[in-house]
């Protein structure tokens, strides 16, 4: 399964100290360079750059497709734009992007998507994590990730946690 990832899912599983998720439930993640330069070199210090820069299943891709990455930067920032456009050129079975335009961009494009909470859900229905609320308490009290309250409740109530 080939699997691309953006920055925030990367960051913010490490903040809350779950990235080990990732090659749990999806093995090798790709991310583009403008990933790794974001989360790694300019977060350098930061939550995540170190355990992106020295997680071997974290692998780097250089996008080909220097048109689409430039198009899609008129909406996108870098990171998202190669994100996407890496997905498509490895034909991605899932990109990790929590931004909702990157999302609705990735989706129109013909991506499947999923981010951060996605990516919990999953990792509870298979046992890697036994409850979602630590988790999503943490993402937003502890990594200041915006969970819409509908969606927190939602989530919660789906899972049997509410």
């Amino acid at each position: 399964m080939t699997i691309v990832s953006n920055a925030s899912p990367l960051i913010n599983l490490s903040r809350i100290g779950q990235l080990r998720l990732l090659p749990a439930l999806y093995g090798e993640i790709y991310i583009p360079e403008a990933v790794w330069q974001e989360v790694v070199v300019a977060g350098a210090n930061l939550p995540g750059a170190e355990d992106v820069a020295t997680a071997t299943w974290i692998k780097r891709g250089t996008v080909t497709n220097l048109s689409l990455v430039q198009a899609l930067r008129q909406d996108l920032d870098a990171g998202e734009a190669e994100a996407i456009t890496l997905a498509l050129e490895l034909q991605a079975e899932l990109l990790l992007m929590d931004e909702a335009l990157g999302r609705e961009t990735a989706r129109h494009l013909g991506q499947r998507v999923i981010g951060i909470i996605g990516v919990l859900v999953e990792a509870r229905h298979k046992g890697l994590i036994h409850a979602l609320k630590p988790h999503l308490d943490a993402l937003r009290d502890y990594a200041g990730f915006r969970v819409h309250n509908a969606l927190y409740t939602r989530v919660l109530r789906d899972a049997a946690e509410m």
